[in-house]
C-alpha cells in the first residue's frame, strides 16, 4: 500500500532539507577548510552532494518517490502519471524543505538564518548550463528508471557529482535548490536576481529530455520514475 499524500510530502519536505543542509553546509565547510583554494572547497562540496542523493533516495524512495526536485515532479505530473493535487503538495514541500535546509546549515555553523546570496551566477554559458545539466538530470533518472530501477540512486547521485564538475553552472538542476541557494550568502549561494533565469533552463532542460526519451523508449516496457 502506498502511503499517504501527507505522508509522502513530509518525505519530500524532509528529503529535500537534507539535499540543500549537505550542499549547503558542505560549500561552508569547504570554504572554511579549505584555506582559499576554490577547487578543493568544490570538491567537498561535489562529494557531500553525491553522497547525500544516493542516501537520500535509497531511503525516501519507497515512500515518495525521492523526486526532492519540482521538475521531476511537474513532468511527472505532465506524463499523466501523478495528479495534479499531489504534484502541488509535493513541490510545495521541497521549496518549504530547500529553504529549511538553508536554514539548519546556517543554524550548524553558526550563521544568519537567512542571508541573502550576493554570489552572482550570471550570462549564457551559465544559463546554458543548467539546461545541459538539468537535461542530464532528467534523461538519467527517465531511464535508468525503467531499465535498472535498483539502481536509480547511485546513477542520480554519480550524475550529479560527475555535473558538479563539467557545467559551469556547478550543475543546480533543480528549481527548489536554487530557491534555497538563494537564502545562503556562502560558498554554494547564487543572487536572487540570476535565479529565475537558471529555473527557466532547469524546466527547458527536463522537459527537453522528457520529449526526447519518450522517442527513444516508445516501444519499450516503462515504469514511473
Amino acid at each position: 500500500m502506498s502511503a499517504s499524500l501527507s505522508r509522502r510530502a513530509v518525505a519530500e519536505f524532509i528529503g529535500t532539507a537534507f539535499l540543500v543542509a549537505a550542499v549547503v553546509g558542505s560549500g561552508i565547510m569547504g570554504e572554511r577548510l579549505a584555506g582559499g583554494n576554490v577547487a578543493i572547497a568544490l570538491l567537498a562540496n561535489t562529494i557531500a552532494t553525491g553522497a547525500a542523493l544516493v542516501a537520500l533516495i535509497t531511503a525516501l524512495g519507497p515512500v515518495s518517490g525521492a523526486h526532492l526536485n519540482p521538475v521531476v515532479t511537474l513532468l511527472q505530473s505532465l506524463e499523466r502519471r501523478f495528479g495534479g493535487g499531489e504534484a502541488l503538495a509535493y513541490v510545495v514541500a521541497q521549496i518549504a524543505g530547500g529553504v529549511g535546509g538553508s536554514i539548519l546549515a546556517h543554524l550548524m555553523f553558526g550563521l544568519p538564518l537567512l542571508s541573502p546570496s550576493i554570489h552572482a551566477r550570471s550570462g549564457p554559458a551559465q544559463v546554458f548550463s543548467e539546461f545541459v545539466a538539468t537535461f542530464g538530470l532528467v534523461a538519467v533518472i527517465w531511464s535508468s528508471s525503467r531499465f535498472q530501477p535498483s539502481f536509480v540512486a547511485v546513477t542520480v547521485g554519480a550524475y550529479i557529482t560527475a555535473a558538479y564538475w563539467f557545467t559551469a553552472s556547478t550543475s543546480f538542476a533543480n528549481p527548489a535548490v536554487t530557491i534555497a541557494r538563494c537564502l545562503s550568502n556562502t560558498f554554494s549561494g547564487i543572487r536572487p536576481a540570476d535565479a529565475p533565469w537558471f529555473m527557466l533552463a532547469q524546466f527547458s532542460g527536463g522537459l527537453a529530455a522528457v520529449l526526447l526519451f519518450r522517442w527513444l523508449v516508445a516501444r519499450q516496457s516503462a515504469r514511473p520514475i
